[in-house]
């Protein structure tokens, strides 16, 4: 604990003034970085369970929820999957045309499908769109490195759903 600041000489008093602005200054700084570094997006379309088309700063951009993976809808190269259908109403209700969300990113930025890579939280009510939709049973988790911050999140809620029949778990014998 640092000494009554009276008790202390001009000088040493001076330097430790100084240093706790500088601390101060250096705080305040950091946080209006990471204020900065917030970004909004409004939904534009869901293309599927896993992917959304959102305009940020004026630009349309297309999203890739990490961390989860739901059956295929539209991948060029794959028949529709079992639950496909479903997963991605179930996106369509969470992120409806309009919805504001938060988007958070992680380490990488981009998949090889040039998608930034995002997690999304409606800023209405805060929900965590990535994770309500591996609640709800209708994702498997897809955990790509270095992307990994809400693994365990992710894992937990899959783990849950699969317990207790959710969704894909109930429907798809795979």
């Amino acid at each position: 604990m640092a000494p009554h600041m009276f008790e202390m000489r001009p000088a040493i008093r001076r330097m430790w003034i100084s240093r706790s602005l500088l601390a101060i200054l250096i705080l305040f700084g950091c946080a209006q970085q990471n204020a900065a570094e917030v970004q909004v997006g409004i939904v534009v379309d869901v293309i599927d369970g896993d992917t959304v088309d959102l305009t940020i700063a004026g630009h349309r951009k297309r999203v890739r929820l990490i961390g989860i993976d739901t059956p295929e809808t539209k991948h060029p190269e794959k028949p529709v999957q079992c639950f496909g259908p479903q997963a991605t109403r179930f996106t369509e209700s969470l992120l409806a045309d309009g919805t504001e969300v938060r988007i958070e990113r992680d380490v990488e930025a981009r998949d090889t499908y040039d998608r930034l890579l995002v997690y999304l939280f409606r800023t209405s009510d805060n929900l965590f769109v990535n994770l309500q939709i591996v609640q709800q049973g209708f994702a498997r988790v897809l955990t790509i490195e270095p992307n990994t911050t809400y693994m365990g999140e992710f894992v937990t809620a899959a783990r849950d759903a699969r317990d207790n029949n959710r969704g894909l778990w109930q429907e798809c014998r795979e």
